[in-house]
């Protein structure tokens, strides 16, 4: 299966939809690269309501959190479920970077231009997991996961106002603040080599986070919104204000949140 057509936004769904590992890491490298080319336009949108599924392996399993197994690293078993949950995240994250690119026809051409090079980025990481998992003897679902990430791409799949606001600024955000304990985790028992894909990760998330950012304030000026006011109104609908701390606040600050939100979410988790 090669590009398809010379539509950016069906070669995105291509992506999108490929239910073979292999293949979704193979056509996210085609399209990134032939869109850089000039290979691809922002032409041949077609409705995309009918997605509501991404593309995936059978495995893993998808249970709900409570049954996905302890990830305590004082075994062998719990270290290589610790790192596949972050896969399993860096693999969807990948289907989320497309569902953007596919879904929103009406953005800038920098939109498409952020969107795809995260999808590549999250290649990157999921490869350098894998690795990590197959050091183990260990492969990509071999232990269950969650779809809480794709679950929240679809209740926000009809606005990219709200999906900016929820995926990156707000799960993609809580990525930066838990990512330094899960290191200090690692480095405790030795496991040197996963705290180093650790800290790529950590590193291009935060500009991932921060491209969220970007282009929530975008849309934002476009409706004439004021963006804390209408972020915190999201998080109020969706999370009934529920956020956890600590807050990684250099990360935060650096993708793109103020101050004065760091403020607002840091009162939220104490009145939680």
């Amino acid at each position: 299966m090669g590009i398809e057509a010379q539509s950016l936004f069906q070669s995105a769904r291509g992506c999108l939809l490929s239910e073979s590992v292999d293949e979704k890491l193979r056509l996210t490298e085609l399209t990134a690269n032939a869109w850089l080319a000039g290979e691809l336009v922002l032409a041949g949108w077609t409705p995309c309501e009918s997605i509501t599924q991404a593309g995936r392996p059978q495995a893993p399993e998808l249970v709900h959190p409570s049954r996905l197994p302890r990830r305590g690293l004082g075994s062998e078993q719990g270290r290589l479920a610790l790192i596949h949950a972050i896969a399993h995240i860096e693999f969807n994250a990948i289907n989320l970077a497309w569902d953007a690119v596919q879904r929103y026809p009406e953005m800038p051409r920098a939109f498409y231009d952020d969107w795809i090079q995260v999808a590549r980025e999250e290649v990157h990481h999921f490869r350098l997991l894998r690795e990590r998992l197959h050091a183990g003897g260990a492969e990509y679902g071999d232990f269950p996961g969650h779809n809480g990430l794709w679950e929240m791409a679809q209740r926000t799949a009809h606005d990219p106002l709200i999906r900016m606001a929820l995926v990156p600024r707000m799960l993609e955000a809580r990525g930066l603040d838990v990512t330094p304990g899960i290191m200090r985790r690692f480095k405790a028992i030795g496991d040197h080599e996963t705290v180093a894909v650790l800290e790529i990760i950590l590193r291009e998330e935060v500009g991932h986070v921060q491209f969220g950012s970007r282009w929530f304030h975008y849309l934002c000026q476009q409706r004439e919104l004021d963006p804390e006011q209408a972020y915190f109104d999201l998080l109020e609908n969706f999370l009934n204000g529920e956020i956890r701390c600590p807050l990684h606040h250099q990360a935060r600050r650096e993708a793109g949140f103020s101050k004065r939100e760091l403020n607002r979410l840091e009162a939220l988790c104490t009145e939680g």
